[in-house]
């Protein structure tokens, strides 16, 4: 029988994962805020897909904690977003050629102090390479055993077929949460083609924990009360459920610094949200 590709980097597909975009060299020592601490409680609670990036700046961070846990852990890496010299979060490019793809995977390996990157993405499309060539490059990273598998992100319907064309495509990265739903036009085609979608801020980017009077955090509010839980986790529940009903493999992908915020997205993977509370969010998030 085969095997996906799917199936072959993750294992048994993760229920969640932990996005490490914010983790930063301090909080050592603190009990809710010590990076090693973290990423070691998330392991233990079965948490086993840890996601950086290339622009996060923290892949050697990432390297020397994961380290002692590499062989229980997917660990994933994007490429292909640069800063630009101003500092300016809204001074960016972005670079897929082939060339560039060498580049940054070289550089990711020495940082991460591994000798292959589990899940490596693409960051974004680009508007000058064509997403063959790019993935054409990764392709041949799958061949050199310096990345097991494929992933893109921020990228359309169209790129996604164009590039499973080339070469198997492991993984898609993109927002879901139910204040972002732009994606679920796209969740058709990944189910067409076995693709597992990695939800990243399920929790709006920290939106959702804002004070707020609106219909959404209202109702929000009224159904964590009812099962005695944070509206966070109201949100990440959403994402679980919602996702049970689709052909397509999901991964939610919270991100957070904090070992406690760990523990409590952990617990939203087991609270079943009821058909009439997905309902009314859907209902309230299409509005």
């Amino acid at each position: 029988m085969d095997v996906t590709t799917t199936e072959w980097v993750f294992g048994r597909l993760p229920v969640q994962g932990l996005g490490l975009m914010r983790l930063a060299d301090e909080g050592w020592g603190q009990p809710d805020r010590d990076p090693l601490a973290l990423v070691r409680a998330a392991v233990d609670a079965g948490v086993t897909l840890l996601d950086t990036a290339e622009m996060y700046g923290n892949e050697e961070l990432v390297g020397r904690i994961v380290g002692p846990v590499r062989d229980r852990v997917t660990l994933c890496s994007k490429f292909g977003v640069y800063w630009g010299a101003s500092g300016d979060r809204d001074d960016w490019s972005v670079r897929a050629d082939p060339a560039t793809v060498r580049t940054a995977i070289e550089g990711s390996l020495r940082r991460l102090n591994v000798d292959t990157i589990d899940l490596y993405y693409l960051h974004h499309r680009s508007n000058v390479t064509p997403i063959e060539d790019t993935v054409l490059a990764m392709a041949e990273l799958v061949r050199a055993g310096k990345i097991r598998a494929i992933g893109l992100s921020n990228v359309t319907v169209d790129d996604v077929r164009r590039a499973h064309l080339v070469h198997p495509v492991t993984a898609v990265q993109e927002q879901w949460a139910v204040t972002q739903r732009n994606v679920e036009p796209m969740l058709p085609t990944l189910a067409e083609l076995g693709i597992t979608l990695v939800a990243h801020s399920p929790h709006g980017h920290g939106s959702l924990h804002s004070p707020t009077d609106s219909p959404l955090a209202t109702t929000l509010d009224e159904i964590a009360t009812r099962h005695r839980v944070t509206r966070g986790q109201v949100a990440l529940a959403w994402v679980h459920g919602s996702s049970l009903g689709r052909d397509q493999p999901v991964v939610p992908l919270p991100g957070t610094t904090r070992i406690s915020h760990l523990l409590a997205n952990v617990a939203a993977a087991s609270l079943v949200l009821e058909p009439f509370e997905l309902d009314r969010l859907d209902a309230l998030a299409s509005l």
